[in-house]
């Protein structure tokens, strides 16, 4: 019963992502101005931010394991 409840709200998730327009107005005034390059080089600067960031707690918590 319970795999039942699930199958059936993934596929409400799903159908609803379908639902949605085809083209995204606000990417392509974006596109055409050139700025969504602006965008998604700050995305990846973050990403970039983010995975030297838990690299180095990584290597912390390493040093930490390896003290005790």
């Amino acid at each position: 019963m319970k795999k039942l409840i699930l199958i059936a709200v993934l596929l409400f998730c799903c159908a609803a992502t379908f639902a949605q327009p085809a083209g995204v107005e606000m990417a392509d005034t974006l596109r055409s101005s050139g700025k969504i390059y602006v965008v998604v080089s700050t995305i990846v600067i973050v990403f970039i931010g983010l995975a030297i960031y838990l690299f180095m707690i990584d290597r912390r918590l390493k040093k930490l394991e390896n003290d005790k």
